[in-house]
């Protein structure tokens, strides 16, 4: 089974598109990850989603949002203009989850959940009187759009390792 999660930034803003025959939209775009090996530079990966997911990718995730991403890792085969054919490893996302914003984001940080009063004991009272429960902090929702592959979308996996 072909199944990836991956945590990475988005460097460049989701780009919209429909096929020519079915005019089913794709959005792609470029994640970044921290590299394996401390000193390597970030790598970096295309990330391409199908039909609604494409629509909610396209408006609500930007550039510079920290994501998870599921999905399937492809090998995809790119003519140069040098005259040779590249390898480029590609993942077809399933669903997309947020877990920040950069700052200046487009999502509001959460409100950070303010201390309850406690009533002041009586004099009469034998037993002091109960605390509040500790309120956790709100926690923001993130738009998650599950999608199951279709009989439309191209399924490639020659990954060579």
């Amino acid at each position: 089974m072909n199944s990836c999660i991956l945590m990475a930034e988005i460097v460049q803003d989701p780009q919209l598109r429909y096929t020519s025959d079915a005019q089913i939209p794709v959005a792609e775009t470029i994640v970044q990850f921290d590299p394996v090996r401390e000193g390597d530079p970030p790598a970096t990966l295309k990330v391409v989603a199908w039909r609604k997911l494409a629509e909610a990718l396209n408006q609500n995730y930007h550039r510079g949002d920290r994501i998870v991403i599921e999905g399937r890792l492809n090998m995809v085969t790119v003519d140069r203009p040098e005259g040779f054919k590249e390898k480029r490893a590609e993942l077809t996302a399933q669903r997309i989850h947020t877990i920040a914003a950069a700052a200046g984001g487009h999502q509001a940080a959460p409100a950070a959940a303010q201390p309850q009063p406690t009533p002041a004991p009586t004099p009469m009272a034998s037993t002091p009187p109960p605390q509040p429960a500790a309120q956790p902090a709100a926690q923001p929702t993130t738009p998650t759009t599950p999608t199951t592959p279709s009989a439309d979308e191209p399924l490639v996996d020659d990954i060579p390792f």
